[in-house]
């Protein structure tokens, strides 16, 4: 029975992101009914939970921190496609939208998956632990990253409103990319250990034990590498479909927030909450497995990359892309930004936390998401 689940499991993961993929194929382009709008919707959350699926099976065979570092890698990647694709073919205004989507991708993450992963850990065992070292690295390098690209053009002079002149883009393209290649090599190098999860001294309880059997895949031989490739090409095929289709669904989304009245600029909210769906089930997982450290990994791991990937290749897009390009936040963003950077500060120093430093980033979670609907 187990085998012939196990069987039923693989062949749902191999096929869905290749369903996926053909009906994202017959979508593109198209102006989609509310009928076909919920199939795509299904059909997204199934390529959601195979792209989950195929990470972990990377994340085994390569190991920790490197596991980490694929998904968000590759959500990143594809995330910064889709912001120039829609700053070269938008009809409307695209002058903020790297604006928004990275500041998006920045609360999503460190207060979203950092705040469900420690309240999800902290509920289960009552105390998570991870290392204060590389965490607290991953944090700095964040604030670090947000300040140079997002908070600094709010107050330059180079050029006129919160925009960086050529020179200063240039300048924070390539600081960007010199400090998140220099966190990915201390991260895999010298220091990998900062970013191995913590296990608690103490022996498991009655209570543990069916949460370790149920975690006995992380203690079962890694797949081979023939595996873990077909894993790789199909988590990449998958995080294209989550992200084609949320593009596809785009414009429902868009007439169903005109619909309630939420501002314009909300979709591109819930477009960055669909393609990050992917880190976000991830690190819940890890947490549920006493791997928080794992999470925090993702968390800030996919914030960092979302910036450190995306403002380089904006100032490279920039040179035919015409029109402003507006990086500074505003008062309401940089307000959000600064208490998310001292909240987390505080999370992070003690090395462990408990629900309430969960809930604590989840309310600043909810904060963004109502001051997005209701500037």
């Amino acid at each position: 029975m187990s085998d012939t689940l196990r069987s039923r499991l693989l062949s749902w993961t191999l096929l869905t992101p290749l369903v996926a993929l053909v009906v994202l194929l017959l979508s593109w382009g198209h102006h989609i009914g509310t009928a076909v709008a919920v199939v795509l919707a299904v059909v997204l959350a199934g390529a959601t939970l195979a792209a989950v699926h195929h990470a972990e099976v990377v994340a085994h065979r390569v190991g920790e921190p490197f596991g980490s570092l694929v998904l968000a890698i590759a959500v990143t990647v594809i995330e910064v496609a889709l912001i120039v694709t829609l700053m070269i073919s938008g009809a409307s205004d695209t002058s903020t939208l790297a604006r928004d989507t990275v500041f998006a991708a920045v609360m999503i993450t460190t207060n979203g998956i950092v705040g469900i992963s420690l309240l999800v850990g902290a509920l289960r065992f009552g105390v998570t632990l991870f290392n204060p070292e590389g965490t607290g690295a991953a944090l700095a390098t964040v604030a670090t990253l947000s300040a140079l690209s997002l908070v600094l053009p709010t107050f330059t002079t180079g050029a006129p409103g919160p925009e960086f002149s050529p020179t200063q883009l240039t300048f924070a393209a390539i600081a960007s990319i010199a400090l998140y290649l220099l966190f990915v090599l201390t991260q895999t190098g010298r220091h990998r250990d900062f970013f191995l999860p913590v296990v608690p001294p103490s022996a498991p309880t009655t209570e543990d034990v069916g949460s370790r059997a149920a975690d006995a895949g992380d203690h079962s031989l890694p797949p081979t590498a023939k595996a873990a490739l077909l894993s790789l090409g199909l988590l990449l095929v998958a995080l294209v479909d989550v992200v084609g289709l949320a593009k596809v669904e785009s414009h429902s989304i868009e007439s169903a927030v005109h619909a309630v009245g939420f501002p314009p600029s909300f979709v591109g909210v819930v477009i960055a909450l669909l393609v990050l769906a992917p880190e976000t089930l991830a690190a819940v997982r890890a947490a549920q497995r006493q791997r928080v450290q794992i999470s925090l990994n993702l968390g800030y791991g996919s914030a960092m990359a979302s910036i450190g990937l995306t403002i380089p290749a904006i100032a490279v897009a920039s040179i035919w892309l015409k029109g402003r390009l507006v990086l500074g936040l505003g008062p309401t963003q940089l307000v959000l930004l600064t208490l998310t950077v001292l909240v987390s500060t505080l999370t992070v120093v003690p090395g462990r936390a408990t629900r309430l430093q969960g809930g604590i980033h989840i309310v600043l979670l909810a904060a963004f998401l109502f001051l997005a609907i209701k500037p």
